[in-house]
C-alpha cells in the first residue's frame, strides 16, 4: 500500500515539474518588462502607424509591448531616450532614416552618433515621398507649381516633420532640381504639417504618400508627384517627378535599431522577429497598401545600408550650405 502510495507521489510530482518547465518561458516573459518601441513623432503620422502595425505583430513572440512616442527635435529626443536605455532588448526605436544617415551632415553639433550608439536590428521596408499641393497653392501638376514659385516666391512655402529631417531635404533637392525657391516651414511631426496644410498656412508638403493619399482621394489635397523611380500603387494616376519634368529622384526606409551594446540573445531575438514578421504575407500586405516596399532585413544588411545612404546624402546635403545647430 504504501509502495504504492510513493509510486504515485513521485508520478505527481513528476508531472507538476514537467508542467512547470513548459510554463517556465511564459513565466519568465511575464517578469520581464514590456517591449518598449519609441517613437520620434507624435501618434497619426507614418512612424507612428508602421511602428503600431510592428507591435501588432511583434506580440505574438514579446507579450506586452508600449509604443511611446516621444516627438520633437526630428526624431533627436526619441533617439537619445534609446541611446540612454538598458541594451537588453527591451527598449527599440523606429524611426526613418534621415536622423541616422542625414542629420550627421546636418547638424553641427549632433548629440549622438548613429553608428556609435546604435545597434541596428532590421531594416523594415523602404518608401518614396509625395509633393502635395493644398488649398493655398491650388496648384494640380508640377508645371503649376513651378511657375507659381517663379512668379510669386514668396508665397511658395511647404512643411515638414522638422528642421533636418528627409521632407525638407526632399524640398531642398525639388529647389534644385526644378530651379525654384521655396519656404521651408518646420513641424513637430507630419500630423501638424498635414492641419497646417489642410487649414491653407503653407502651400506644399513633402511627406510619406501614406500620409496624404485619403485626403488626395478625398479632394482635400492633391499629390502632384511622387519621388521615386516608379508610381506609387496607391495612386497610381499621380506621375513621377522625372515624367512631371523634373530630374530628381529620392527615397527613404523605415528601421528598428536598438541601444549600442544589444548583442548575443537580445539582438539575435529581435532580428529574427523582425525578419519573420516583416516577410510574413499579411505584414506584406499591409505595408504594400501603405506603400511600402516590405525587406525584413537581417541586422548587416541594415548597417551596410545605413553606410551606404550615409555616404551618398553627403555630398548633395553640403552642396546646399544647411547647417543646423
Amino acid at each position: 500500500m504504501h509502495s504504492t502510495h510513493r509510486r504515485i507521489t513521485r508520478r505527481l510530482l513528476g508531472l507538476a515539474a514537467l508542467s512547470l518547465a513548459m510554463l517556465s518561458p511564459g513565466l519568465q516573459a511575464q517578469d520581464k518588462p514590456p517591449l518598449k518601441i519609441v517613437v520620434g513623432f507624435p501618434p497619426g503620422g507614418s512612424a507612428d502607424i508602421l511602428a503600431r502595425m510592428v507591435a501588432d505583430a511583434l506580440r505574438e513572440d514579446f507579450g506586452t509591448i508600449v509604443v511611446d512616442n516621444k516627438p520633437g527635435a526630428g526624431g533627436r529626443i526619441a533617439l537619445n531616450a534609446v541611446k540612454a536605455a538598458k541594451p537588453d532588448g527591451q527598449t527599440v526605436i523606429v524611426l526613418p532614416s534621415g536622423p541616422m544617415v542625414l542629420f550627421p551632415h546636418v547638424y553641427i553639433k549632433l548629440d549622438y552618433d548613429p553608428v556609435k550608439d546604435f545597434t541596428p536590428v532590421s531594416q523594415i521596408a523602404r518608401f518614396q515621398f509625395g509633393v502635395v499641393s493644398g488649398p493655398a497653392s491650388n496648384a494640380k501638376t508640377v508645371a503649376d507649381m513651378v511657375a507659381k514659385a517663379k512668379s510669386d516666391p514668396g508665397n511658395a512655402s511647404y512643411g515638414t516633420p522638422g528642421a533636418g529631417t528627409l521632407p525638407h531635404f526632399m524640398g531642398v533637392l525639388m529647389e534644385q532640381s526644378a530651379g525654384i525657391s521655396l519656404n521651408h516651414v518646420p513641424f513637430q511631426g507630419g500630423a501638424p504639417a498635414n492641419n497646417a496644410l489642410l487649414g491653407g498656412h503653407i502651400g506644399y508638403k513633402f511627406d510619406v504618400v501614406s500620409e496624404t493619399a485619403e485626403m488626395h482621394r478625398a479632394g482635400k489635397v492633391r499629390i502632384i508627384a511622387v519621388t521615386g523611380s516608379q508610381r506609387d500603387p496607391q495612386v497610381p494616376e499621380v506621375p513621377t517627378l522625372k515624367e512631371s519634368g523634373v530630374n530628381m529622384e529620392a527615397t527613404a526606409w523605415f528601421a528598428m535599431y536598438g541601444p549600442a551594446g544589444l548583442t548575443g540573445d537580445a539582438l539575435a531575438r529581435l532580428e529574427k522577429a523582425m525578419m519573420k514578421i516583416t516577410r510574413s504575407a499579411a505584414m506584406k500586405d499591409k505595408m504594400v497598401r501603405l506603400g511600402y516596399e516590405p525587406i525584413g532585413s537581417t541586422s548587416a544588411e541594415l548597417a551596410a545600408a545605413q553606410k551606404t545612404d550615409l555616404a551618398r546624402w553627403e555630398k548633395p546635403i553640403k552642396a546646399t550650405g544647411v547647417q543646423l545647430d
